[in-house]
């Protein structure tokens, strides 16, 4: 058995279910459960605020833990990263009030900057060689600047709404972040077995992501061309039709080309097209 450190709730938690649930490991979304399991994978779920996930696998007390890069980074965690899992995705970003003229980095050079991530903060300003005052305080970054506590706030954004009604304007980036899957160091090999077998799980649904697969009827004698703009994996897969001088071809696209790719094939005389969202790919 092996535990997994979760979000007890938000988008994350949301998001982490639902990778786990494409991978085959349902596990109940009980509200005011501190541990849940799953029925067919042997792993736990231990439900935790999020800045305490990094820690709690430092530890070993979950083994796993899905949680944002920008908390790993600020609690100075002794865990390991083994995964960047691509959901979650937001930036830590300066921002100023919306009416203050920006030139530049100096800007921040003797200001109050108030901040729930000090660490991340610090060490971005001592990159940048910026002396400023650091006020940590916990929730509602965003109205610092308005009450007076600070001059500026450093803050995460995803769409940069909030500072817009806060009367923000976001001005320099320090980092971007997305969901992390954490290991506690130097796992029993029972355990890192199961870590791999869920690495395996998850890699063959993210290999999908962003792709189509598409088969259609084409002449035989257009395979050569059709091919040459459906290169595949390795290949195309390509089977005889019942119907002489017809053949099928499949293959998996990039849904950034499909379109483009459909126009080619038509021009070559292919029929039939069917597009289809593939659910794993295992290679």
């Amino acid at each position: 058995m092996i535990r997994i450190a979760l979000q007890s709730k938000g988008r994350l938690n949301e998001e982490s279910l639902e990778l786990l649930a494409e991978v085959g490991i349902d596990i109940e979304r009980g509200k005011r459960r501190l541990l849940a399991r799953a029925e067919l994978f042997p792993i736990e779920a231990l439900y935790l605020r999020d800045d305490d996930i990094p820690h709690a696998v430092e530890r070993g007390v979950a083994d796993l833990g899905i949680v944002g890069l920008n908390e790993y980074e600020e609690r100075r965690c002794g865990a390991t990263v083994v995964h960047k899992l691509g959901f979650g995705r937001c930036r830590l970003s300066l921002a100023i009030p919306k009416g203050e003229e920006y030139e530049g980095i100096g800007y921040f050079n003797g200001k109050r900057i108030a901040t729930s991530y000090p660490v991340i903060l610090r060490k971005f300003l001592e990159e940048k060689n910026i002396k400023a005052e650091i006020e940590e305080i916990a929730g509602s970054v965003e109205i610092a600047p308005a009450v007076g506590m600070a001059e500026a706030i450093f803050d995460i954004v995803s769409s940069g709404g909030t500072l817009v009604s806060n009367g923000l304007k976001e001005v320099e980036t320090a980092m971007h972040s997305e969901a992390v899957l954490i290991a506690t160091p130097r796992l029993e090999p029972e355990k890192q077995a199961l870590l791999n077998q869920l690495l395996f799980r998850i890699e063959a649904v993210e290999r999908t992501r962003g792709k189509k697969y598409i088969l259609m009827n084409i002449p035989t004698e257009r395979l050569a061309e059709a091919t040459g703009i459906l290169p595949g994996i390795k290949s195309p897969t390509i089977l005889p039709l019942a119907e002489r001088g017809w053949s099928s071809l499949h293959a998996v696209v990039d849904e950034r080309v499909l379109w483009e790719k459909i126009e080619q094939l038509k021009a070559i005389g292919a029929e039939d097209i069917l597009v289809l969202t593939p659910e794993k790919m295992i290679l």
